[in-house]
């Protein structure tokens, strides 16, 4: 792939200023440690074949161990464009995750991250990523968000969680997709091993804390490109501005808090 062919890529990725492997790559930082723990426990070191449905630009199929044949779906062929890039031994595949291309019982261990509230029927993908798995395999959904727990501080802010989830709503995205993550799972027959919430780390989007643990300026520059792009054109851009200056201000006195509840569950075909 030579360099014109990248930037081009690059433009399709950053629509309304965003860099999308930025943004996934931040959100992988924020469920490295519970990866770790849950492919421990599924197996990971022993599996043949794995899977990512929606990987996106490839931030975590590059991390998955290399005697292991990797394979990873996604909708959006320009992401999948990229993920060649970043995770160049993988074998990608450009599909819809309620029909996955894949014949039955193909992979040890298949996965998702931050795309259930994205998709139309959710428990039929969770289905369909349960067919795709052999019997005793795992299906893991390691990122899924409950913004109707949202927790902004100082209360100026909150208004910011209510607009955001607003505009998920109208991008047809489920905001509130993570409260359902362990009815979903049963409700697509797997049997669930464990559930619960992530720690994340102290002041970013997964984890509650303040003024000690400050995201760094390039991590809160992300938020707010993503947060603008998500609200563009839903919230005028004076009152949006206000509030970015309202939250730059709160980091910088150490008052900030923003926590979105976001939860994992795996399980057992």
């Amino acid at each position: 792939m030579d360099s014109d062919q990248l930037s081009v890529i690059g433009d399709q990725l950053s629509v309304a200023g965003v860099d999308w492997h930025e943004r996934f790559s931040q959100q992988a930082t924020w469920t490295r440690e519970l990866r770790a723990y849950a492919f421990d426990k599924a197996g990971l070191a022993e599996a043949r074949r794995v899977l990512e449905v929606g990987c996106g630009t490839g931030a975590l199929l590059a991390e998955l161990p290399a005697r292991c044949t990797v394979h990873g779906l996604d909708l959006e062929p320009a992401r999948l464009s990229e993920a060649r890039v970043h995770a160049r031994r993988a074998r990608l595949t450009n599909g819809d995750a309620h029909r996955l291309p894949y014949p039955a019982q193909t992979f040890d261990l298949t996965f998702c991250h931050f795309l259930l509230l994205w998709v139309e029927h959710p428990a039929d993908v969770l289905c369909e990523m349960r067919r795709v798995t052999r019997p005793g395999g795992f299906v893991l959904a390691l990122a899924e968000p409950d913004y109707s727990g949202r927790v902004d501080q100082p209360k100026e802010l909150r208004p910011l969680g209510r607009w955001q989830a607003e505009s998920l709503r109208r991008q047809g995205a489920d905001p509130d997709l993570g409260r359902r993550l362990t009815g979903l799972f049963a409700e697509a027959g797997i049997k669930v091993i464990e559930t619960g919430s992530l720690r994340g780390s102290p002041g970013s989007s997964t984890g509650l804390g303040r003024g000690t643990h400050p995201l760094e300026l390039e991590e809160r520059e992300l938020e707010w490109a993503v947060l603008e792009a998500d609200l563009a054109g839903f919230v005028p851009a004076r009152k949006l501005q206000r509030m970015k200056k309202l939250d730059e201000e709160a980091w910088r006195r150490g008052e900030r808090v923003l926590y979105v509840p976001t939860y994992y569950a795996w399980g057992r075909v």
